[in-house]
């Protein structure tokens, strides 16, 4: 099995760790508020959302670009893990809500007496971690094990995750679920009973920056394995794989759920990080952009996704801001600019630049191309 990551390589995750873990905290809470290197704690909150839509964007990855399974469904998985923390989250705020009371403010206002079933352990935060991963798992697991057996696969398989996440929305828009409603969580005050203060917000950002790096580093031992070359193999030809002996359902099946788990620990970071959760971001268009983050980024690449993701949304963010008006025809142009002259992304772009580099640098390597070139012609 390979998974070694090579020199330049491990240098590379090494750089993006001290990058996350102490230049972050470093620039925010010890220098100055008036210095030209003070990283701002709105860039903090920002840094720390995209690296857990980075996650995402490498469960992505996992799924698109190495197994040819295209979801359009993921933002579920990622609302769910968002909800899983939200609701230890309220159960957190005590008695400081507006009406005084152990149960969420919402309860209270719709004159609930009791707490629903599903929030039996919602004042445990080990209780509460484990159904951040179990919910999102199970559900992925029951969902793809219908679907995969039933060899439901491209636009098919992609118009369904979309259904199914719509479906989810519309459900947890209504009160009676007990999710919040329309308005979901949100005034969270405390983790763990720890203020959630400027500090916890930086702990928070370093470390999702360190989570995204252990899925990274996961991602490419798994990719780079025997069972990540069967992954491979089902994307390029799935019949051919499943007449050598491999049953394409269950690795598909282990690939589809792991890529869910992972979404769903991203929403958990990601909830505390911005401090509300809203069936909004289960909506199809939170799904669509996860698959542009992989697309823009370069599919199949691991950490094209991942800089796809801190494009996007660092083009979104300047975009709100600057031209509110032009942002979705940014994204659309995007998109398509990528699909038409930009089939490998970001990241084959950069190659095709380094491969050039390397031609006109090496003069004898460009003549013996061109020469090359000619004779095929001939």
């Amino acid at each position: 099995m390979t998974t070694q990551l090579g020199v330049r390589g491990w240098t590379g995750v090494l750089s993006a760790l001290v990058v996350v873990a102490v230049l972050v905290p470093l620039l925010n809470l010890a220098v100055p508020a008036g210095s030209t290197w003070h990283l701002s704690d709105f860039y903090v909150s920002l840094v720390g959302k995209i690296l857990c839509y980075a996650i995402c964007a490498l469960a992505i990855d996992l799924i698109w670009g190495y197994t040819g399974i295209l979801s359009l469904g993921h933002g579920l998985f990622f609302a769910l893990g968002g909800y899983g923390m939200g609701m230890y989250l309220m159960r957190q705020i005590g008695r400081d809500g507006q009406y005084k009371s152990d149960m969420p403010d919402f309860m209270v206002f719709l004159n609930w007496k009791e707490f629903p079933w599903h929030w039996a352990w919602s004042d445990s935060f080990v209780a509460q971690m484990l159904l951040v991963v179990a919910v999102p798992g199970l559900l992925a697991l029951v969902f793809g094990w219908f679907a995969f057996r039933s060899r439901i696969k491209g636009v098919y398989f992609s118009i369904i995750t979309q259904a199914l996440t719509f479906a989810a929305m519309l459900l947890f828009f209504r009160n009676e679920t007990g999710f919040g409603g329309n308005n979901g969580f949100t005034d969270f005050k405390r983790i763990l009973d720890i203020p959630i203060d400027q500090a916890m917000r930086v702990f928070l950002c370093v470390l999702s920056g360190v989570v995204l790096i252990g899925f990274f580093v996961m991602s490419r031992a798994i990719v780079h394995s025997k069972y990540g070359r069967v992954l491979q193999a089902i994307r390029d030809a799935e019949s051919r794989v499943m007449f050598t002996g491999y049953d394409p359902v269950a690795y598909k099946l282990s690939i589809w759920t792991l890529s869910a788990v992972m979404c769903a620990v991203a929403g958990a970071l990601y909830v505390p990080q911005v401090g509300i959760i809203n069936p909004g971001e289960m909506s199809p268009a939170a799904s669509i952009e996860m698959a542009i983050w992989a697309a823009v980024g370069g599919r199949g690449t691991l950490i094209g996704p991942i800089i796809g993701a801190f494009f996007v949304n660092g083009a979104k963010s300047w975009f709100t801001v600057a031209f509110p008006e032009f942002w979705l025809y940014f994204l659309g142009a995007l998109f398509i600019a990528v699909t038409l002259f930009l089939p490998n992304g970001i990241i084959g772009l950069l190659r095709n630049l380094g491969g050039i580099i390397g031609l006109l640098r090496n003069p004898g390597s460009l003549i013996g191309l061109l020469r090359r070139n000619r004779e095929a012609r001939k």
